[in-house]
């Protein structure tokens, strides 16, 4: 029988959600030490190998084992600067190397320096929009899947952000493929298999939530962006994370995302 592309997706995306709920549903820990010697300012231990790194306008955690950033979390709100882009990458002079990649180069080999924490979302700061193109903020991602799938996600919060403050949160799905570890002798860090999402608008009964797991992969498209719709407690019970959604969003799996509403500037 011939597999197709998107047949294959869809077993990884079943694959991914087989193995959430046949795992302990084990939450991190929120408990956090006090500042190491030697941490980036505003950075605190936050159990085993991750740092939490307190950035301006957003919060990165970064996984010293790994040498890569595992989940993000920032407040979009109201888009009222026009800051431009920083034009190159640097690792974060506050973070021990111990902690980071061990290059800022381009990854190569089709694989994009993919944001986890958009540098678009915090052009109201010069600072932060800088420190989105630190490596803690960055892993390999499918170059399709950077500007597709990933890029539209982005663009969704670029443009519900001028109707609600949101609250989006994402992280890092490895998985075990080291078929695709292109960038461990460059750059010490694995390729992920997946990034998850999740955005979150009103509050009170009138809280809603959409949240996706999108494949780090060539067909990761924008067409194919429904396609990775998932429900946000599949993505608790796949990550161990607690998402702060009210109990009657969780498990809603929208039919489709979020449409761009007409006349949004995406820029």
């Amino acid at each position: 029988m011939k597999i197709t592309k998107q047949s294959a997706l869809t077993a990884l995306l079943s694959t991914l959600l087989t193995a959430c709920l046949a795992a302990p549903t084990t939450q991190r820990t929120k408990a956090v030490a006090p500042p190491q010697t030697g941490s980036a300012p505003g950075a605190t231990r936050a159990g085993g190998n991750a740092l939490k790194l307190d950035y301006e306008g957003f919060t990165v955690w970064l996984d010293c084992a790994r040498h890569g950033p595992t989940k993000f979390r920032y407040n979009a709100q109201h888009d009222g600067g026009s800051e431009a882009r920083a034009a190159s990458f640097k690792l974060d002079p506050n973070v021990p190397k111990k902690c980071q990649q061990t290059s800022a180069a381009a990854y190569g080999n089709g694989y994009d320096r993919g944001h986890q924490v958009p540098a678009n979302h915090l052009d109201a700061s010069p600072v932060a929009i800088r420190q989105s193109n630190y490596m803690t903020n960055i892993l390999p991602q499918a170059a399709q899947m950077n500007r597709g799938a990933w890029l539209l996600t982005e663009e969704i919060v670029e443009c519900y952000r001028d109707i609600d403050e949101l609250l989006v949160i994402g992280g890092v799905i490895w998985g075990n493929n080291p078929a695709d570890d292109f960038f461990l002798q460059s750059h010490g860090v694995a390729t992920p298999d997946a990034f998850w999402k999740v955005v979150i608008r009103g509050t009170g009964q009138d809280e809603r939530a959409i949240a996706w797991i999108v494949p780090n992969s060539a067909q990761a498209t924008k067409n194919n962006l429904d396609r990775y719709l998932v429900t946000v407690d599949e993505i608790e019970r796949l990550t161990g994370e607690k998402i702060p959604v009210a109990d009657y969003a969780k498990h809603e799996k929208l039919a489709a995302s979020w449409m761009i509403p007409a006349g949004c500037d995406k820029s």
